[in-house]
């Protein structure tokens, strides 16, 4: 099961030719590991995956399993509005050894929460993996209830939820009705610090893909009591928290990362390079 920290929603690095460059991949992740994370979620959003094809899929978890070797938890990002698809791919990162799944809200086709349930439950007993949720509606269009998250949380392989609500009230709903067996985690870096403090057990961050190590620490001293210092480091990477959302994920962090040395500055369409002045924004952050 999932434990309190930090888990790196990874970015897929691509070379110039727009392939992926898997030697930077690798890289990445050892960065993380060496960060203090507690685990690692290739194939999310932040990864590009709407244009990862299934084959590129498959080869970044089976490469994220085994660079790992289970130091962190290893997270698929397995998650589509296609519940066949889903279980399929579902399927193919458990054979490939990872801990768990992470399964999105179907997007667009805005199905109903009988339909929602069945789709996450089968997916889950299909490949008999346990299940971190991902409520993010400003991309899914749909938000999951409390109350409907509170029911998917009575099946015994849906232990943890990614909140991306940006509805604190949401979130205080939830940790305060939840049983302890399930986790609630950010979906945002700004609302890990009040996220945890109202209960919550981490974060599925973006920053930390640029910044393992204080993320790491952010959550760290938040789990050992210690809010004045958990403020201190929440006000000092809340620049970044912003900045890194001045245009859509990833390509800011990307940016940065670029811009020291971690990997090319390169996306697939239909995201591009960042507008001049936000890019100068960005990069003027620290």
């Amino acid at each position: 099961m999932m434990k309190k920290g930090v888990y790196t929603a990874l970015v897929t690095p691509f070379n110039k030719d727009f392939s992926i460059d898997y030697g930077a991949y690798e890289a990445l992740i050892e960065r993380q590991i060496a960060g203090g994370v507690a685990g690692i979620v290739p194939v999310g959003t932040t990864a590009e995956s709407p244009t990862l094809q299934a084959d590129e899929k498959e080869i970044l978890i089976k490469k994220a399993v085994e660079v790992s070797k289970g130091r962190v938890t290893v997270i698929a990002g397995t998650g589509s509005n296609n519940t066949k698809e889903t279980l399929e791919a579902t399927k193919r990162a458990a054979e490939a050894g990872a801990d768990m799944t992470m399964l999105v809200t179907p997007y667009y086709s805005k199905p109903s929460e009988e339909g929602l349930y069945r789709h996450f439950t089968s997916v889950a007993e299909a490949a008999n993996l346990p299940v971190l949720l991902y409520n993010v509606p400003g991309r899914s269009a749909l938000n999951l209830s409390v109350d409907f998250l509170l029911r998917l949380a009575e099946h015994p392989l849906i232990v943890a939820v990614k909140e991306a609500s940006g509805n604190i009230g949401h979130i205080l709903d939830l940790c305060a009705r939840k049983k302890d067996s399930f986790k609630v985690f950010s979906g945002d870096d700004a609302v890990t610090l009040p996220l945890m403090a109202l209960g919550g057990d981490g974060v599925v961050s973006v920053a930390s893909n640029m910044f393992p190590k204080e993320m790491s620490e952010l959550v760290d001293t938040v789990v050992q009591g210690d809010l004045p210092k958990a403020i201190e480091l929440h006000n000092k990477m809340y620049p970044f928290f912003v900045n890194q959302f001045i245009e859509s994920n990833p390509v800011p962090v990307k940016t940065y990362m670029a811009k020291h040395n971690l990997m090319e500055e390169v996306f697939r369409l239909p995201l591009c390079e960042m507008a001049p002045a936000n890019k100068k924004t960005l990069l003027e952050t620290f």
